[in-house]
């Protein structure tokens, strides 16, 4: 499915009104009266209820205007207040304005906070509100006026409708603009935001529904956003059945190289992952003085003890013997808990640079790369990285929260540059190609906010990788 940036949906609408010749107030007339069936059916049409749309002078307020119509043909309490002067409406949503006064639908020009002010009796009167204010198109800090109306229909505590997306959320990034609409249901058009489903933007959203407008199949692929949601029809179509007559030598071998003292859990949780997971044969590559112990924490998998340092670390001395252990795997597993010594720095740069087979790095492994990301363009076998934000701060060589500021863009960045598949963790994961595809996995929950989570899904990711 794909999932779309403010610009994108834009030379959509365009490309279906010029060259599909479906006029632009045909569209807005199907979003108003789509998301007037999301509205009824989330809140009923109870009359006695009133309702107030907060409206703006663009084609979001277009949008609000033609709710209005159908919400007071149906007999509901419905009430406009416009941010503007009815006089600087333009196009469509003037067309659409000029509806209401035929169907004696109250209207209050509202254009500056005097006004505002002195309507605030009736506003506080309102039991639900829709939010026609701004659109997918905000890309600047919400400001006075209109700051000041966002924060007071927060501040009302009523129910909210947003058109399109909360007013204030960036589209393209998920974050609010100074101020955002924090609503209870969202009506978008055509396709989901890149706003709706990251976060802090999903807070905002509330319950999220999209209404075909009729944007053609043909424009949409014209356009070809780079942005995809995962879904559960999509995944299945990736997945190979086996064959009945399977074995494990058809379903890969994997090698891990992964644990330190202290952190054997680490280099068992990636073992046992990756068995679980399906992957016919695991070898997990650990210092040889913690053998003893992981084979007792693992029973499927196998243990290979490598060469240590004094402190119990990869030495760089077990590169010989790791490259002839990687004769006959299908992908190897790089880097959890294995720490950052000198010598295990060493052995990991050496080995990005002479793996030949898929290559998954995580955890110390990244940060053992992150002062040498220059490396990533010897590889000579596909490689994976799976940063959470502060690892890949630290491979960017920015902060924690400027990676969270634009997840999609930091993913996307990185991988375009270095030739590397990203799988950026945290809420709402981001998966990055370096052709610049973006997929966004939806699913999760705050129970996987666990030490131990990472190291699963690298096993789990080197393991279906590992079976092809």
């Amino acid at each position: 499915m794909y999932l779309v940036t403010a610009s994108e949906m834009q030379q959509m609408d365009q490309k279906t009104i010029q060259s599909f010749g479906l006029p632009g107030r045909l569209l807005m007339e199907n979003a108003g009266r789509g998301a007037t069936e999301i509205f009824l059916k989330t809140f009923g049409a109870e009359r006695s209820k009133k309702i107030g749309i907060m409206a703006g002078r663009g084609n979001n307020g277009g949008d609000g205007f033609v709710m209005a119509r159908y919400l007071a043909q149906k007999g509901l309490n419905v009430t406009v207040f416009l941010l503007s002067r009815k006089t600087q409406l333009k196009g469509d949503a003037a067309d659409n304005f000029n509806l209401l006064a035929p169907l004696h639908i109250p209207v209050h020009e509202l254009p500056d906070k005097a006004a505002f002010s002195r309507r605030k009796a009736a506003l506080r009167q309102m039991d639900l509100w829709i939010d026609a204010v701004l659109g997918t198109g905000l890309n600047s800090d919400v400001k006075g006026f209109f700051k000041a109306v966002i924060d007071a229909i927060n501040r009302f505590c009523k129910p909210v409708f947003a058109v399109d997306i909360p007013s204030g959320l960036n589209a393209d990034t998920a974050q609010p603009c100074g101020a955002s609409i924090r609503a209870h249901t969202t009506a978008t058009f055509g396709f989901a935001k890149i706003g709706h489903l990251l976060y802090p933007g999903a807070e905002y959203k509330g319950k999220l529904e999209v209404i075909d407008i009729g944007i053609p199949p043909h424009v949409a692929a014209e356009v070809a956003p780079r942005q995809y949601l995962l879904t559960p029809e999509y995944i299945r179509g990736c997945l190979k059945a086996r064959p009945p007559d399977a074995h494990k030598g058809h379903t890969g071998h994997l090698l891990a190289l992964a644990g330190s003292p202290g952190k054997t859990g680490a280099a068992a949780m990636t073992a046992m992952s990756a068995m679980r997971i399906g992957t016919g044969l695991v070898t997990a590559g650990i210092p040889k003085s913690l053998n003893p112990v992981l084979e007792t924490q693992v029973l499927e998998a196998m243990t290979y003890p490598l060469p240590e340092t004094p402190h119990g670390e990869f030495a760089l001395a077990s590169y010989g013997e790791i490259k002839d252990l990687l004769a006959g795997k299908k992908c190897l597993a790089l880097g959890p808990g294995i720490g950052t010594a000198h010598e295990t720095r060493a052995l990991v740069l050496k080995i990005i640079k002479n793996c030949r087979i898929p290559l998954v790095i995580d955890a110390d492994g990244l940060n053992c790369l992150a002062d040498y990301t220059n490396h990533l363009v010897k590889c000579k076998g596909p490689v994976v990285l799976t940063p959470h934000p502060g690892e890949m701060a630290r491979l960017m060589r920015t902060t924690a929260a400027q990676v969270q500021a634009d997840r999609i863009k930091s993913a996307r960045e990185f991988s375009r540059q270095n030739k590397v598949h990203v799988v950026l963790k945290g809420a709402r994961t981001v998966i990055a190609h370096p052709d610049g595809r973006v997929f966004v996995n939806p699913t999760g929950n705050p129970g996987m906010a666990s030490g131990g989570m990472g190291d699963v899904l690298t096993g789990g990711l080197a393991g279906l990788i590992a079976q092809g």
